[in-house]
């Protein structure tokens, strides 16, 4: 049986969404364990040209929730409002993308192949298919934004690790 287009990208997406949850709620306690200030995570940045944690977390949302509703609407474009300065934003943001996705049925994506989609940004554009766009451009972003979160948190000292990233794996029961 080949493989659907809601098996190649939901459970990774939900996947990556309980990771940034918990690289939230770990950044969290590690603030209240060590008295230190949110905002030293919440504006943490690996680079100073780079966009900050917040932003990092705001991203695995919106490639996986946004890129949903990009595919619906056969146009996305990426939310460039600040990110949520605050744990509990960040937590809220993320479940409203795991809400969207737990409710995405396989018939709903598989009607999506091969319908055109078209990414904006600024003053450029690319042109995709819905499932091309979805596995070559959202999954690689929701995976990058999830690392850049995890490196910065690594950066400030948290004691997380590998399996902190993986998150919650489909192991053969």
């Amino acid at each position: 049986m080949p493989l659907s287009l809601h098996a190649a990208y939901v459970p990774s997406a939900l996947q990556m969404l309980g990771t940034a949850r918990h690289l939230v709620d770990t950044a969290e306690k590690w603030c209240s364990e060590h008295d230190c200030g949110h905002d030293d995570f919440i504006n943490a940045r690996v680079f100073d040209d780079m966009l900050p944690w917040s932003y990092q977390v705001k991203c695995v949302a919106e490639h996986t929730q946004g890129s949903i509703e990009g595919v619906r609407a056969g146009l996305y474009s990426p939310d460039l409002n600040p990110p949520p300065i605050s744990f509990d934003a960040l937590r809220e943001k993320l479940s409203g993308a795991r809400e969207t996705l737990e409710a995405l049925t396989e018939e709903e994506m598989e009607g999506w192949i091969g319908q055109p989609m078209r990414f904006e940004f600024k003053d450029r554009g690319m042109d995709f298919n819905a499932e091309d766009f979805l596995l070559t451009f959202s999954q690689p972003n929701f995976y990058f934004h999830c690392a850049t979160a995890y490196n910065i948190l690594r950066m400030k000292g948290l004691p997380v690790g590998k399996m902190d990233f993986m998150g919650r794996m489909r192991i053969k029961r």
